[in-house]
């Protein structure tokens, strides 16, 4: 895909906030097999980010931040699948909130569709650790890829409640807002960009991404040979941080964005 040399530049953040309420009424009425298929591909794809950021993160001897940035840089694999080859995310989908805050649609609607997505998201996940659990990866270099993975599985299962809804805030506004400047983009390059630098971000600083954790939860805990992973920990994990990215695509990305630009149109069609 090449850009239009008559609009270089990315689309301004007003007319992002129209495409994107307009695409929430398109994905809010999206068939169910379609959604469901989409949302498969969508939490497969994060797992294979997932699953790329435990490699990377192996044995490195780079410090902390250095191997931090370059484990974000590879999960970026994970949302550049889902924006430019096509899938449906729980997460970047909370700003179908934008679409039911101009009564687009209604709270059936989104529901719906949260349900489906988080559903498909799940199953996509799942499948991904049969897979890779098939496949035997945790015994690259000499176990230490496995030995990594019950280590991020354990370190997530004890964060508190607190901790892992406000982590899972913070991740979901960067998400948003990755999807959002995706949106601006005009050709696959700037797509790709656009989610690099808020996704490396989320991943670097240690927030939680519900969908992602639906990877390395349930990879952790079936490595996991010493009870070093609790999975009541590991529930509370997904619960608090699924409620934290909903509140922060909703509220910080989607409803900051619809107040800013679209709330008078709204008020033109009442």
């Amino acid at each position: 895909m090449t850009m239009d040399p008559g609009h270089p530049d990315a689309h301004p953040p007003a007319e992002i906030a129209r495409k994107v309420e307009s695409l929430g009424v398109a994905k809010a009425r999206t068939d169910t097999v379609t959604l469901l298929v989409l949302a498969v591909l969508a939490g497969a794809f994060i797992s294979l980010g997932a699953l790329l950021f435990t490699v990377i993160v192996t044995d490195s001897t780079l410090g902390f931040g250095v191997t931090r940035l370059l484990g974000g840089v590879g999960f970026c694999l994970g949302l550049v699948l889902v924006v430019v080859a096509g899938a449906e995310l729980f997460t970047g989908n909370n700003l179908i909130a934008m679409a039911w805050a101009s009564r687009l649609i209604g709270i059936r609607e989104v529901a719906r569709n949260w349900l489906l997505v988080y559903a498909g998201n799940v199953a996509g996940c799942i499948g991904t650790v049969l897979l890779v659990l098939l496949g035997d990866l945790a015994s690259l270099s000499v176990g230490a890829v496995g030995d990594t993975a019950v280590r991020i599985a354990a370190a997530k299962a004890e964060l508190s409640l607190v901790g892992a809804f406000a982590r899972g805030v913070l991740c979901n506004a960067l998400v948003c807002l990755a999807v959002w400047l995706a949106m601006g983009g005009r050709s696959v390059t700037d797509r790709i960009l656009a989610v690099l630098f808020p996704i490396t971000a989320f991943v670097a600083i240690g927030l939680e991404h519900s969908i992602a954790n639906w990877f390395f939860l349930p990879y952790g805990l079936a490595l996991d040979e010493h009870g070093l992973v609790s999975s009541g920990g590991a529930v509370r994990n997904l619960l608090a941080v699924t409620a934290g990215n909903v509140v922060g695509g909703t509220l910080l990305v989607a409803g900051v964005y619809w107040l800013a630009y679209l709330r008078s149109s709204r008020a033109a069609r009442t």
